[in-house]
């Protein structure tokens, strides 16, 4: 059953993530599905302005789309199109490109799963018109591998990328199913003459191809990366420490764990409940909009907020 792979590279044109990109997507195309490129640096992008009139539309049972006018739509369309979802981008500064972020703003509350879940199936038990609603190809199960890349012979001047990328693919709900952090990247002019990761590449557009066409949910959601990392969702290994010292948290995930040091080695442990509530999954991101949904504060909360306000505006 052929499927549909998008390939999105934040990189330069034929850099590192643009070839490591497009080795995967020759993979899956050798499986059979249809591929598709795109370089994102050549969109038009603009920053989101923080309007949140995305969030009160799917609220108020309506489309969520953005009003700013760019090219942002190219990429939402085929992103809505694919089946599966192949992203690299580079390092800057520890972290994913500013690109990057913008694009993770710009879908982070107009595509959040949750919110247009909830109001596609109120909107159609309603009878209202499908083409006033939230695309319903967000709808479709996912699956997507991201790629980090960054220079450095250093590993920790790259740890940022990889758990931050996990921004994108989270709020639409793609389930990623492998990951690979290409550090030291320095040491090569271009990462066509680095024969072991262009061969992982391979690899990993076989696992999308492999996993794109599962039926069942757990094969498809299975993890196909040569890794395990310490959190059983992400399978990220940054984690965080609390103030007390006593637990820990998975900062992609968000979900609570506690540790034990065993022959040296730090194990962590996750429940089965605090796995469930991932914000990876479901259950997780519906958690997250039923709390500003519910918590948000209301319009008028502050009687006389423009008079609070007016010795703040210098303009």
């Amino acid at each position: 059953m052929s499927k549909k792979i998008l390939g999105l590279s934040f990189g330069r044109k034929m850099g590192n993530c643009e070839v490591m990109v497009k080795q995967a997507l020759n993979a899956c195309k050798e499986a059979g599905h249809e591929i598709r490129f795109i370089r994102v640096n050549d969109l038009d992008i603009q920053d989101c302005t923080g309007c949140i009139s995305c969030v009160v539309s799917m609220i108020m049972g309506k489309s969520g789309k953005c009003h700013l006018k760019d090219e942002c739509h190219i990429l939402d369309d085929a992103i809505m199109d694919c089946d599966a979802m192949i992203v690299a981008c580079p390092t800057f500064e520890m972290g994913p490109t500013g690109t990057f972020r913008t694009v993770c703003d710009r879908f982070g509350p107009s595509h959040d799963l949750s919110f247009r879940k909830v109001a596609i199936e109120e909107g159609l038990a309603a009878g209202k018109d499908p083409a006033n609603l939230p695309d319903q190809r967000c709808l479709k199960k996912r699956v997507a591998a991201l790629i980090s890349v960054g220079g450095a012979m250093t590993r920790n001047w790259i740890a940022f990328t990889l758990p931050t990328m996990f921004a994108l693919p989270m709020t639409m709900g793609f389930d990623v199913v492998d990951t690979y952090e290409y550090w030291g990247a320095m040491a090569y002019n271009n990462v066509v003459g680095n024969e072991p990761v262009m061969e992982r590449m391979t690899k990993l557009g076989q696992n999308i191809a492999d996993a794109v066409v599962c039926e069942d949910d757990g094969e498809r959601m299975r993890w196909r990366g040569d890794h395990e990392g310490a959190c059983p969702v992400c399978h990220c290994n940054l984690l965080t420490l609390s103030d007390d010292k006593k637990s820990i948290e998975c900062p992609v995930c968000g979900t609570y764990g506690s540790f034990t040091v065993e022959d040296g080695k730090l194990i962590p442990h996750f429940s089965e409940e605090q796995i469930a509530r991932s914000r990876l999954y479901y259950p997780g991101k519906l958690e997250h909009s039923t709390e500003i949904k519910t918590c948000a504060a209301p319009p008028g909360q502050i009687p006389d907020l423009k008079e609070r306000l007016a010795p703040y505006r210098w303009e």
